[in-house]
């Protein structure tokens, strides 16, 4: 990790989780991380990131501080929601069971986690930044799946819309975050490791592989950490 003692600014900071999840979405590949199973299971686990996104968005907007923060949180439990509901029609439409309640089994850990953390540039970077950023890349290999085995339908709603909504929401999470990423060394430290945890979390339960999720967050931050000796 990072030195406790080291100098970190917000656009250091934004600059390396931005590079640390490009590594991380660059190791990431259909033929790995796209089982080969039905498009109905999938959309059932869509269905469940989509609702906990939502949520999560909604759980956080009454204790945040800050205004734009708040509206864009706002902005994202709308889209989140459209989504859902997009989604579930076309669940519908393949031959999805109707009684289907992604609530089931309740929320996963992920998300008891990030709604435990306690402020905004906390969760833009755990959330707006890294988690839809992975998310991006996770859509991106869904589609070339749909493509593959010729649901161009359900490959259109992500290409057309969640897709664009989820770029909005990883660019909101940078921008808010080289506004409100400011403080001392040792808060930015506190990040930065939060950060590292996240990205782990993230790549563990998009694997369901521990080995293969610490050899990828620790082949990440060993190179971020030599670069910031740089730093000033």
């Amino acid at each position: 990790s990072i030195s406790k003692g080291l100098a970190v600014n917000s656009a250091d900071f934004v600059r390396e989780l931005e590079e640390s999840n490009n590594k991380v979405l660059l190791a990431m590949s259909t033929d790995t991380e796209v089982k080969r199973v039905d498009v109905l299971s999938l959309l059932r686990i869509a269905l469940k990131n989509e609702l906990e996104a939502s949520a999560l968005a909604a759980h956080w907007i009454p204790s945040t501080s800050e205004l734009d923060v708040i509206l864009g949180l706002a902005r994202q439990v709308g889209d989140e929601a459209k989504h859902y509901r997009l989604l579930e029609a076309r669940f519908r439409e393949l031959g999805g069971d109707s009684d289907f309640d992604p609530r089931a089994g309740g929320y996963s850990p992920l998300f008891h986690y990030l709604t435990a953390l306690p402020t905004s540039v906390e969760r833009l970077a755990a959330g707006q930044f890294t988690r839809e950023a992975i998310a991006e890349r996770r859509n991106a290999m869904f589609i070339e799946y749909l493509l593959k085995v010729g649901d161009a339908d359900t490959a259109r709603i992500y290409s057309d819309i969640i897709q664009p909504d989820e770029v909005f929401h990883h660019d909101l999470g940078k921008n808010m975050l080289l506004k409100y990423a400011v403080g001392d060394q040792l808060a930015l430290h506190a990040l930065y490791e939060m950060a590292h945890r996240m990205v782990f979390t993230l790549i563990m339960r998009l694997t369901a592989d521990r080995e293969t999720a610490e050899e990828l967050t620790i082949d990440v931050f060993q190179g971020i950490c030599q670069r910031a000796l740089l730093y000033d």
